[in-house]
């Protein structure tokens, strides 16, 4: 099997998978009824946290798959070279569980802050409008965070798949886990407020999910990635900052006549 026809392959599956992820979740919001739709507009979204985690991951898998292809794809090259040469090789899929194991972590962390939050905000009795501009605060952070010198550094590492092969490599099984964890950190560190966003905008948020999807994308992959990063960031200011004026303005507010309803 040549080299092109195993990347076709693989980009293929990850497509695949990313697709049935999407579908998944379009499939779980259409078939949501009023209550739970109500349920949707809270950082757990209602769920409990086994359920919680099992949709994060799917929502990374859907999100995260389409953007870390060129990542996977530049892995599997260098291993299949090692297979040809009659050395040591590792399976693509290690390297892709060490990425998946970040983004667990992080649907923990997750599911830990929203639970918090909605505990937070029960005892302190906060009005709707005033939930919707800490929302705004956070949309804030997060296009100030894409202006940041940090978020420069770690998308300059997911920007460049042979770079980072060439300065982190590691052989061997653990090898390549100890590389998934390193790229998803610095693929966290790159993206992470973004998804933090989808928490005011609501976590099933579909249009807003895809939104974040084409930007981290765009990001990634585009020759003017950095700029388009900067673009957003800038627009994330201005809406967060629109939202503290109109709290009405963000897709989870929920008048208080509805909440009561």
């Amino acid at each position: 099997m040549t080299l092109t026809l195993q990347r076709n392959i693989i980009l293929a599956l990850l497509g695949a998978v990313a697709a049935a992820a999407w579908v998944l979740l379009i499939r779980q919001r259409i078939g949501m009824d009023a209550d739970m739709r109500m349920q949707m507009y809270s950082p757990t979204m209602g769920m409990a946290a086994p359920l919680f985690l099992a949709v994060w991951m799917i929502m990374m898998i859907a999100m995260m798959f389409p953007t870390a292809a060129p990542m996977i794809l530049t892995f599997h090259q260098v291993q299949a070279g090692k297979r040809g040469r009659g050395e040591a090789f590792v399976a693509t899929w290690v390297f892709v569980a060490g990425y998946m194991l970040v983004w667990g972590t992080v649907g923990v962390l997750a599911f830990a802050g929203a639970a918090g939050a909605e505990t937070l905000a029960d005892h302190a009795g906060l009005s709707t409008a005033t939930a919707a501009r800490i929302g705004g605060a956070l949309l804030i952070i997060a296009g100030a965070y894409q202006l940041s010198p940090l978020k420069d550094l770690c998308l300059a590492k997911c920007r460049t798949p042979i770079g980072f092969i060439l300065t982190s490599w590691r052989d061997g099984s653990w090898g390549a886990v100890r590389m998934g964890l390193e790229h998803g950190a610095f693929c966290l560190g790159c993206c992470w407020l973004l998804f933090l966003a989808l928490f005011p905008l609501g976590i099933m948020n579909v249009a807003a999910m895809a939104v974040v999807t084409l930007l981290i994308f765009a990001e990634k992959t585009f020759p003017a990635g950095k700029g388009i990063a900067k673009v957003s960031g800038v627009a994330l200011l201005l809406y967060g900052a629109a939202v503290l004026v109109f709290p009405q303005a963000l897709p989870t507010f929920q008048p208080a006549d509805q909440m009561m309803n």
